[in-house]
């Protein structure tokens, strides 16, 4: 293998295996990250759909993980349930506002100690206090008593845990692993980013080593292009978690979706060859039947030149009626890029909006992650914000050709060639970039189980249902599991048992 190759084979799994690694520690709060058109609905009348119990259909409107009236007006006849509730915090941190209504005065606690509150509370006020001396590291308690007058109310609102900036303090802990990345870029390893999140902070945000080293051909170059903490990266697999799957947990907690019914009450044009019998929870699960992938960009690909496609709406026609089944329903469980291929399509079905639009605009934006998005160059953005991922395009280093193959050193384009190719860039499966501080917010969401800060993405009960290992304990609905060191091969060996992420 030549220095440029060797060099591009190297980049491809920094980028792809520590993007894993920060799904990998979510359960331990510690986190690492490196280096369309939508479907006509039919017209025949649909089955209900059935949210997950106790869930908000209007969970935009949600501000926070406690945004409610106290007192709790369903009140139980168990008196110590009523006027609690339980929030996600760490030590340090917190926020509680108070927009009272007609209160004069009322009894605060946090984690059972009372708080000092303004005596008396002025009518259609808010109140804002800081919980630094109160809360904890994992779940924390709310407690409201005595409101005054009888039949007075106050909303409260405890918003979800934000990242904070707190890198100065501990770089001293990381000398080992800056040193470890400096040696390998000392020996040819192009560059990577490392994010840390412990405990609600970003504790390391480090660029090291070059974002392109070689021109197109091939050719080093003089003056490499520095990597930054703000450089951007394709996702390639990782597209499926935090595109494809938080559209989809996002879906199930507004009752839009239900997992157990069949593909084509959503597809409906999803019919013939048994496609009838499969659901949305078999594609999450990869026990649809599909093969790993149809390489629908080449006419060398396995089904014939029938299925050959460079064409977004050709592409999902097929998906749709043609692709075959390569296995038994609900046999050996096979990862498959078709699966989430069609996911992707299931969500602008039910959303009516192409799938980075969707995603964009209801998840990323709200968030201010204006750095995670599909098509980057198409929206603004250039090549020299990105990382380069290949030398010689999608050639596999000069060995593979076929119609319209990219020859260039790849930077700003998804390097999949069914997204690029075949789904003009925006598919379930891959086609998501971001940066490593983007990635550490989206993380954040999973810790924070479906919010953040003001924003709720999705609930509690959905994040439950996804993350459920199945029999075996290795899967979850899109998600793997590290299964109680099972899957340490990918999880690490000192992984939670509850830990999950994606191998890709």
């Amino acid at each position: 293998m030549n220095q440029s190759q060797h060099t591009r084979s190297k980049k491809m799994i920094l980028v792809v295996a520590c993007l894993f690694v920060t799904n990998c520690t979510l359960p331990n709060e510690h986190t690492l990250a490196k280096n369309g058109t939508a479907q006509k609905h039919s017209s025949t009348p649909k089955k209900s759909i059935h949210p997950i119990s106790n869930t908000k259909n209007n969970l935009s409107n949600k501000k926070g993980q406690i945004d409610q009236v106290f007192p709790d007006k369903n009140r139980s006849s168990r008196t110590r349930v009523n006027d609690r509730a339980v929030f996600k915090s760490y030590q340090g941190g917190g926020h509680l506002i108070i927009d009272n209504k007609d209160a004069v005065s009322a009894d605060f606690f946090i984690n059972g100690e009372k708080l000092t509150i303004a005596n008396p509370l002025k009518a259609n006020k808010r109140y804002h206090y800081r919980l630094k001396r109160r809360t904890q590291n994992g779940m924390n308690t709310f407690k409201i008593e005595n409101v005054v007058p009888e039949g007075a109310s106050l909303h409260i609102t405890i918003p979800y845990p934000h990242l904070k900036n707190d890198t100065q303090y501990y770089s001293h802990l990381f000398s080992e692993v800056d040193t470890l990345i400096e040696n390998d870029i000392d020996k040819g390893f192009p560059g990577a980013v490392l994010v840390v999140v412990h405990h609600g902070k970003i504790i390391k945000n480090s660029a090291y080593g070059y974002a392109r080293k070689f021109f197109d051909g091939g050719e080093l170059q003089k003056v490499p292009v520095q990597m930054t903490t703000e450089t951007l990266f394709d996702l390639a697999s990782n597209t499926k978690m935090f595109a494809t799957n938080f559209a989809l947990m996002k879906l199930v907690s507004e009752g839009k979706l239900d997992l157990s019914l069949p593909i084509n009450h959503y597809l409906p044009s999803y019919r013939g060859g048994g496609r009838e019998l499969r659901t949305i929870k078999d594609l999450l699960t990869h026990q649809a039947g599909y093969a790993p992938e149809v390489k629908f960009f080449t006419k060398q690909n396995a089904l014939g030149l029938d299925f050959f496609s460079q064409d977004s709406q050709r592409t999902k026609a097929l998906m749709l009626t043609q692709v075959p089944f390569a296995r038994k329903h609900l046999s050996k469980q096979i990862y498959s890029d078709t699966d989430f291929i069609l996911l992707g399509m299931l969500i602008e079905s039910i959303t009516r909006m192409p799938l980075d639009l969707y995603v964009e605009y209801n998840i990323y934006r709200p968030l201010g992650l204006t750095n995670t998005l599909y098509n980057p160059l198409q929206k603004g953005f250039n090549k020299k914000q990105f990382a380069a991922t290949e030398i010689y395009g999608t050639t596999r280093d000069k060995r593979v050709t076929f119609d319209n193959v990219r020859t260039y050193v790849l930077q700003g384009e998804v390097h999949d060639e069914k997204a690029f190719h075949s789904l003009v860039g925006v598919a379930g499966h891959a086609g998501l970039f971001s940066t490593g501080q983007d990635l550490a917010v989206l993380a954040q969401i999973l810790l924070n189980r479906g919010g953040y800060g003001h924003n709720v993405i999705f609930s509690e009960q959905a994040i439950d249902q996804f993350i459920k290992p199945d029999d075996n304990g290795s899967y979850g609905l899109g998600w793997r599991r590290a299964n109680n060191g099972e899957s340490k091969w990918h999880f690490g060996p000192y992984a939670s048992h509850s830990a999950y992420g994606h191998t890709g």
